[in-house]
């Protein structure tokens, strides 16, 4: 017997048994905390630089099992679940224990009556009661590595059920076990074909229903090693997953399906492990739409939605985002058992012009590199395949020459090409024999060549023995059903490996200890107060970003004399902590060239300060600064992943033009370039209409410094926005015209 006996244990637990009908229901907390070593290292707001690896190898192979609420009496829930469990635990060779108050055996095993009688310590207890609180206290006292909970009615519920989801997982973090669950299910527990080889997939779901199509990929010779359905996330979650399968040698890609993130920093923790791993992670994440109008003031906090920071984060740390549950198994198939590609380069291969001129358009504006092959090369084909043919990329064949020897030379020749990495072979549907032989050419072709050959068969039948053996049997081919599923299998897949490539953890870059920008800006802060342009600019000053020569006054007469220090033409702005967008309220005055002008705008701007109650701390004389790009770059607190920093097309417009890109901190240099890149006004950068290139490099030098910002300040800056900020040509640098900032 392990541990105490409670008086109270074998009545509690008859009593929840028999209340539920042996039915289970179900809840959600916070993972472990880091260990000693991992506690270590944070930045310099105290976040984890690393990911914390839960040693999961008990929980998917354990050596003994405790089914609590077992049974066997026909048409009872738990009889069915507890049959499969004893089938998986004989799979996987455990020990199983049956625990339930008032039955000596089930199905043969002997049964104890509680958790307490467990004749040893058990490495992972299956709950089938209706409220596993009190069973998981219970078992805190005998060990237990791990317990899964599949009852619901916790935060999915409403507040009631959340309630109660809190409490069960302050229960888990006491006890010192891990939780699956709860609302989750026995996919953990599915049977997985030991007949297949080579590298598998991990399939962590939050839905346990919306990972069959990824399940079922065994059924076309594609292996599965393990299935995680994390339900509510009291404490194991989907970044404790990924953090575990990317560690694992036998797995090639893991697959996610994902409603909702428990913890920002947790899930890029674990896809920084996965990506310095190579291990490609492919998801399914819920809620591209707006999830709810974000009332801010800054023009930062109107461009960036819940779903543009997870989208951005994602990108960020190389997590391929897909739309369906058909792109996530095709994606995730193929990721997992090509081998790295050998170039960027994509053919379009196939037996009708059509055909091949239609794929290579979408292929093309999907992003894939095309390349026109070589004169050499062109030439080469062409002694296989009728000169009026087009053979420059696609190739079109014209169908003879795939039914007979002709054929695989072409192929070979395609692939011989250091150019090309990728043969695609799309065949609309089938005409045998042609497309027979075609199909076991390049499955023959791709047994002898590193390069990638993937075939699209675009029979609505299916059952061709062409598909069905030809070309599901090899695996080295990679077979898909449609065009638009290959394209973003394979545009993840270069994309993969080039991120992979150059990958460095931006985590070891981050700053661990404060700046002495820091010291200087915290004195500046205002805890829940908005800051006056004129304090928001001194906050940029602290971290060496450039504003223009200014002066704040409080008289016509100074006015008049900061405009001759700052010098014309000058522009005047209302500064106060309660101003947010000025121009709107005719706060702004630009173009003054003389001392009337000052005067009159100075009366001008403090009527309508008065008119609109607005209290003012004075009235800004500024530098005007003409000739620059105007961009916006600021801060968002994001309420999964913390400071976001924005970057985007500024100006009047910022709202109208919605032109911005978003990372997570910590990011490097290579990410704010790309920032830059994303937007579908970056040509303005580089000049058009004759205008001169902008300063880029300063550009991308103001990022990373309001980056720093944001991490030192973390949650002390609510939101910072900078617009305009003047990107001034080549060279010049780039000023901060105006700025606004919120401390929370």
């Amino acid at each position: 017997m392990l541990g105490s006996t409670h008086g109270t244990l074998t009545t509690d637990f008859r009593a929840r048994v028999e209340a539920c009908g042996e039915s289970p229901r179900t809840a959600v907390h916070s993972s472990a905390a880091p260990s000693a070593d991992d506690a270590v290292a944070v930045d310099v707001s105290g976040r984890p630089l690393h990911a914390d690896v839960p040693d999961l190898d008990r929980f998917f192979r354990p050596e003994s099992v405790a089914v609590i609420g077992a049974s066997d009496a026909e048409g009872r829930p738990n009889t069915g679940i507890t049959r499969q469990l004893i089938a998986w635990a004989e799979r996987v060779g455990a020990r199983i224990h049956p625990v339930h108050p008032t039955r000596p055996t089930v199905f043969g095993l002997t049964c104890h009556a509680s958790v307490t009688d467990l004749p040893e310590q058990v490495d992972l207890a299956v709950l089938l009661v209706a409220d596993p609180l009190p069973v998981i206290e219970e078992l805190a006292e005998t060990k237990v590595k791990f317990a899964v909970a599949f009852a619901s009615g916790f935060a999915e519920t409403g507040d009631a059920g959340a309630a109660a989801q809190d409490r069960l997982g302050a229960a888990v973090q006491r006890s010192g076990l891990r939780l699956l669950g709860p609302n989750t299910n026995l996919n953990a527990f599915e049977e997985f074909r030991d007949d297949l080889d080579g590298p598998a997939i991990a399939l962590i779901t939050q839905s346990g229903h919306q990972g069959r199509p990824v399940y079922t990929l065994q059924e076309l010779g594609i292996r599965l090693s393990h299935w995680a359905p994390t339900g509510n996330e009291a404490d194991l979650e989907t970044s404790d997953f990924i953090s575990y399968f990317a560690e694992q040698p036998e797995v090639g890609a893991i697959a996610c399906y994902v409603e909702g993130l428990k913890d920002g920093r947790s899930f890029l923790l674990a896809a920084d492990r996965a990506a310095r791993n190579g291990v490609p992670v492919v998801a399914v994440k819920v809620g591209r739409t707006e999830t709810g109008a974000r009332m801010a003031a800054s023009h930062t906090g109107k461009l960036t939605g819940a779903d543009t920071v997870v989208d951005a984060a994602m990108r960020q740390f190389g997590v391929i985002r897909v739309d369906g549950l058909d792109e996530l198994q095709d994606t995730a198939a193929l990721l997992a058992r090509a081998r790295k590609p050998q170039a960027d380069g994509v053919v379009v291969y196939s037996i009708s012009g059509g055909t091949g001129a239609h794929f290579s358009d979408l292929a093309t504006e999907a992003g894939l590199t095309l390349p026109t092959l070589s004169e050499a090369k062109q030439q080469e084909l062409h002694q296989w395949i009728p000169e009026y043919l087009n053979v420059a990329n696609p190739v079109d064949n014209g169908g003879h020459p795939v039914g007979d020897w002709r054929g695989r030379k072409i192929i070979d020749a395609i692939l011989a090409d250091p150019s090309v990495g990728v043969l695609i072979c799309p065949i609309t549907g089938p005409f045998p024999p042609m497309s027979d032989k075609l199909a076991q050419d390049l499955v023959d072709a791709a047994e002898t060549s590193d390069k990638l050959i993937c075939v699209i068969w675009g029979s609505p039948v299916g059952t061709e023995e062409a598909y069905r053996t030809t070309l599901l049997g090899s695996s080295r081919v990679a077979t898909f059903r449609t065009f638009g599923n290959c394209i973003t299998a394979v545009r993840a897949y270069l994309g993969h490996h080039r991120f992979t490539a150059g990958y460095r953890s931006p985590f070891e870059d981050a700053p661990r200890t404060p700046s002495p920008s820091y010291r200087k800006a915290q004195a500046l802060m205002r805890p829940g107060q908005q800051l006056s342009e004129h304090a928001a600019k001194q906050l940029l000053r602290a971290y060496g970003i450039r504003v223009p020569r200014e002066q704040l006054v409080t008289s016509a007469a100074a006015a008049v004399r900061a405009a001759g220090l700052v010098g014309y033409p000058v522009v005047m702005k209302a500064s106060g902590p309660q101003l947010g967008h000025k121009t709107e309220l005719g706060l702004v005055k630009i173009g003054l060239t003389s001392a009337s002008q000052i005067r009159d705008a100075y009366r001008e701007l403090t009527d309508i300060a008065r008119y609109e109650n607005v209290p003012l701390d004075g009235i800004l004389v500024c530098q005007m600064v003409e000739r620059g790009v105007e961009m916006v770059v600021g801060v968002t607190q994001d309420d999964l992943f913390g400071p976001t920093v924005t970057v985007g097309l500024g100006g009047v417009l910022v709202e109208v033009l919605h032109d911005a890109a978003v990372r997570v901190p910590p990011f490097g240099e290579d990410q704010a370039r790309a920032m830059l890149t994303e937007l579908r006004g970056h040509a303005l950068l580089e000049g058009v209409r004759g205008a001169p290139p902008a300063d880029v490099d300063a550009l991308v030098e103001v990022v990373l410094r309001i980056q720093r910002m944001a991490l030192e300040l973390g949650d002390e800056l609510s939101e910072l926005d900078i617009n305009p900020l003047m990107v001034l040509p080549r060279g010049q640098g780039a000023v901060a015209l105006d700025a606004l900032a919120i401390c929370r």
